[in-house]
């Protein structure tokens, strides 16, 4: 099943997906992992989740490519962090075309993991704005292409779709 998580910071969207995960079929599975440690607190956080899904996973850290990466049963942590290595190589322009090929390779087993950043203030700058009008059209267009969508409110999954 393909499956969109979204939720806040810490809201337990990575552990949902790890459970989620308990269901796909016997074989492999992979986590595409996002991030880049960008300074010691986000290589810290990256440790944590290595060790979270030790022996249980096949990584592939892919930051920018992840139509690309996509393999059958797999984790996908997460779109937010993608979307901000785009904006950061000066690579903006191009998430609607890697979107469209990831969405066009899905394989049948899938979560998916983004954030809802449009649910608090209005930012200050236009980047930052740009980066949540940007985060909230990708979700729309994740969460109208999966069969099941989950909002995860302090850690527990409430579902959409």
């Amino acid at each position: 099943m393909t499956t969109l998580l979204t939720g806040g910071v810490k809201s337990g969207k990575s552990s949902r997906a790890l459970a989620l995960a308990g269901d796909f079929p016997p074989g492999e599975r992979f986590f595409l992992a996002t991030a880049t440690a960008f300074d010691d607190e986000m290589a810290e956080r990256i440790r944590r989740h290595r060790e979270e899904r030790a022996g249980s996973f096949i990584t592939i850290e892919e930051p920018i490519a992840i139509d690309s990466a996509l393999r059958p049963s797999m984790i996908v942590d997460c779109i937010p962090m993608w979307l901000n290595n785009l904006f950061f190589q000066d690579r903006e322009r191009e998430w609607e075309s890697i979107l469209e090929r990831f969405m066009a390779a899905l394989p049948r087993d899938i979560v998916i993991v983004s954030n809802e950043t449009g649910m608090g203030v209005i930012p200050a700058d236009p980047m930052t704005r740009r980066y949540g009008l940007t985060l909230g059209l990708i979700n729309a267009r994740l969460a109208a292409a999966v069969d099941r969508v989950e909002l995860l409110v302090a850690g527990l999954p409430l579902r959409i779709k």
